[in-house]
């Protein structure tokens, strides 16, 4: 393993904690604590996808800030919004509440992710691809563990009491974090024009990156679908027997696939194309989706899960790929920013939309009826990478 730059561990292990701890307090948590409120699936739906909403707005303005007033403030500030939160969780007593709340809540993700990826990126000009790739390990491990250590205390002890949990485990990251090094000296030195003009340039700059639109178009589909699982999926596997300890093995299984496969998916996106990878991935997602509804026992529903993961597994790594070193250095942060607020936008988009079509429409309508937007938009892409020549990488 390639030797790591001094305080990248420090920024690995302060990021897994924080990120399992924050995933434990979604699903399946928080949609059968919303449930018990009394909220409908519409509701249901904002709530789980709200949070990220305040990641839409930020994450931008986070990552230019620090570009220009350095990484510590708002990295300490995160972790502490990350450890407050989750105790307030027991004085919630109404749908309405709880979705103030995870706005709120959402605040530590919009800030922290942002400033982290620039801190890890700016560690070392070589070996960013490599260094990236180990540290969203510490970023994917949350997903991997969290939905089956909530789901198995869900079986013995209340909602509430999870979100405890969540609180001390968050608190505990304080102890990494004063080991993580910040190097303010560029920041300083640097000449930099008004605030202002500052962030108007970096604006112009990250929005004529057509890397990063695209990327954020198809993130924010995917996403969309990913994330309405993680909102209705407990609920339906409740409904058809499954149990809830079968939904958080499915989000863990999702997420074990889809971090073993990355690397396996980065290597094919480099050497055949990226947009034939991408493809292949959304056909593993959308055609996991088209089956689920149809799914007779768990067994095949957590086999579903572990489709879905290597279609993640295929597509992030080429998606992030497409947009390398296109932004510049003074501006990565604000770059980084702006590529989670396109893609923070399916998250949120997604869970609510969902929840709006299952008022009217049954799940094994919906769900399926995701998989064939996704199946249409993999047919698309392959159609356009098919007239490429063989070995030129296409978005």
């Amino acid at each position: 393993m390639v030797r790591q730059p001094a305080g990248f561990w420090a920024v690995f292990v302060t990021d897994l904690i924080v990120r399992a701890a924050y995933q434990m307090a979604k699903s399946p948590v928080l949609p059968i604590f919303a449930a018990s409120l009394g909220a409908n699936k519409l509701m249901i739906g904002t709530i789980v996808g709200v949070s990220t909403l305040t990641g839409t707005v930020l994450k931008p303005l986070i990552g230019a800030l620090s570009d220009r007033f350095g990484r510590r403030v708002f990295f300490f500030a995160a972790l502490i919004l990350f450890a407050g939160f989750p105790f307030l969780y027991r004085f919630v007593h109404t749908p309405d509440q709880l979705v103030g709340l995870r706005v709120l809540h959402g605040a530590a993700t919009a800030i922290f992710g942002p400033v982290t990826l620039a801190l890890v990126t700016e560690m070392a000009p070589t070996n960013r691809g490599a260094r990236l790739g180990l540290f969203e390990i510490a970023r994917g491990s949350g997903h991997l563990v969290a939905p089956a250590i909530a789901g198995l205390l869900l079986t013995v002890s209340s909602p509430q009491m999870v979100f405890t949990v969540v609180g001390l485990l968050s608190c505990a990251a304080l102890v990494p974090a004063l080991f993580v090094p910040f190097d303010e000296s560029r920041i300083v030195a640097a000449a930099r024009p008004s605030l202002w003009r500052d962030l108007v340039a970096g604006a112009r700059h990250t929005a004529s990156r057509a890397e990063l639109w695209f990327v954020g178009a198809l993130e924010f589909a995917i996403y969309g679908s990913i994330y309405s699982l993680k909102a209705f999926l407990p609920i339906f596997a409740l409904d058809a027997g499954y149990g809830v300890w079968a939904a958080g093995l499915f989000f863990t299984l999702q997420e074990a696939t889809h971090l073993l496969v990355r690397p396996f998916g980065g290597r094919l996106g480099d050497r055949h194309g990226y947009a034939p990878t991408i493809a292949f991935g959304l056909v593993a997602i959308g055609g996991a989706l088209v089956v689920l509804p149809l799914a007779p026992n768990a067994g095949l529903l957590l086999a579903l899960a572990v489709v879905v993961g290597i279609g993640q597994g295929l597509t992030f790594p080429s998606t992030v790929a497409l947009i390398g070193n296109r932004v510049a250095a003074s501006h990565i942060g604000l770059g980084l920013g702006f590529y989670g607020a396109l893609r923070n936008s399916g998250k949120v988009a997604g869970p609510i939309l969902v929840g709006a079509l299952l008022e009217v429409f049954a799940a094994r309508l919906v769900f399926p009826g995701l998989g064939v937007v996704a199946l249409l938009v993999a047919i698309a892409l392959l159609i356009v990478s098919v007239p490429r020549r063989r070995g030129v990488q296409t978005p």
